[in-house]
């Protein structure tokens, strides 16, 4: 490819221009993080530098297999989806039966249930795009199925404890992070761009807020908006990272449907969403007094410390889009 083809691309497509630019930040963002090791750390352990090394080295992995994934179109998402629900619920589980002495009986067979059954059954929904199931499948008839299936093995202790775990995780690590490529289900009139765009201003404006509440909190952080939670959430890192990740968002309204405003409105939602979401799944690792979720990412932890923030933003942004943009 020429030069002049290169730049035809970069001016004609937004994808193109989308790709060029999430690579230049993270060039810039490397750069800066080497400098600073340098500069400030003399080349010696520092935490909060190596903190940003790490979760910025973690970034060129996730963005590299994020492309992999959407060069394959929405098949290739879809799969992409239900394995990071597949870690998650991995994780989810662990954690939640870490102190659990008896895991024998139906509560066995509903978790199995959850992994062999009820994942890949919503992604399959999601595969043939069946929405009226897909929008039920676990919230109703899963809910209603898997009490029954613990019931019948007539177990009764810690009854409610071990069914609430069970279907909490099927909402957070299946249900919820699959409103994700459930984007592609959408039809909106007049909008000529992949909802792969869609997909990638939603998971952008999300985690860029969390980087960005992490930057200003490091910055400018005094006040501890749950410090019993999270106690490097500040309330000066929020409002920062919020209003950053807002203007962010509006600033990428035309690879969406979305007009620069209704852009920023969105983008305020969704990152407070994920904000409340991320003190809700540290809410349950502080419950069951871990730190992290899990080992899978050098510098972020597990899948769901990761995922925290898009499992509370991804429903409500599928359907504001669905409720106001589709016929």
């Amino acid at each position: 490819m020429t030069m002049d083809q290169i730049n035809l691309l970069l001016h004609t497509n937004p994808a193109a221009q989308l790709c060029a630019g999430i690579g230049a930040t993270l060039v810039l963002a490397s750069t800066v993080a080497l400098v600073l090791k340098q500069t400030v750390a003399k080349g010696q352990p520092h935490q909060v530098i190596d903190n940003l090394n790490a979760r910025i080295n973690a970034w060129w992995v996730m963005v590299a297999l994020m492309g992999l994934a959407f060069l394959l179109g929405r098949r290739g998402v879809i799969v992409m989806f239900a394995l990071i629900s597949l870690a998650a619920l991995r994780e989810y589980m662990h954690v939640a039966n870490e102190s659990d002495p008896a895991k024998e009986g139906g509560y066995r067979f509903s978790v199995l249930l959850a992994f062999a059954v009820v994942l890949p059954a919503q992604y399959g929904l999601l595969w043939i795009s069946w929405y009226g199931l897909y929008a039920i499948f676990i919230p109703v008839y899963a809910f209603l199925v898997m009490p029954i299936v613990a019931v019948l093995s007539d177990d009764t202790s810690r009854f409610l404890e071990r069914t609430a775990k069970v279907q909490w995780g099927l909402m957070v690590c299946i249900f919820c992070i699959s409103h994700v490529p459930a984007l592609f289900m959408l039809e909106i009139p007049g909008y000529a761009h992949s909802p792969l765009l869609l997909i990638t201003w939603l998971i952008i404006v999300v985690q860029g807020s969390d980087v960005l509440q992490y930057i200003w909190g490091k910055l400018t952080g005094r006040h501890k908006v749950a410090p019993e939670l999270s106690p490097s959430k500040t309330w000066e890192g929020l409002v920062g990272g919020v209003a950053s990740a807002t203007a962010l968002g509006a600033s990428l309204y035309w690879i969406t449907p979305f007009l620069p405003v209704q852009a920023a409105l969105l983008a305020f939602l969704t990152c407070s969403m994920g904000f409340l979401g991320g003190l809700v799944m540290s809410a349950i690792k502080r419950d069951r007094g871990v730190k992290d979720w899990g080992t899978l990412i050098e510098g972020h932890g597990g899948m769901l410390d990761r995922m925290d923030s898009i499992i509370f933003a991804a429903p409500v942004y599928f359907h504001v889009i669905r409720y106001w943009w589709t016929p």
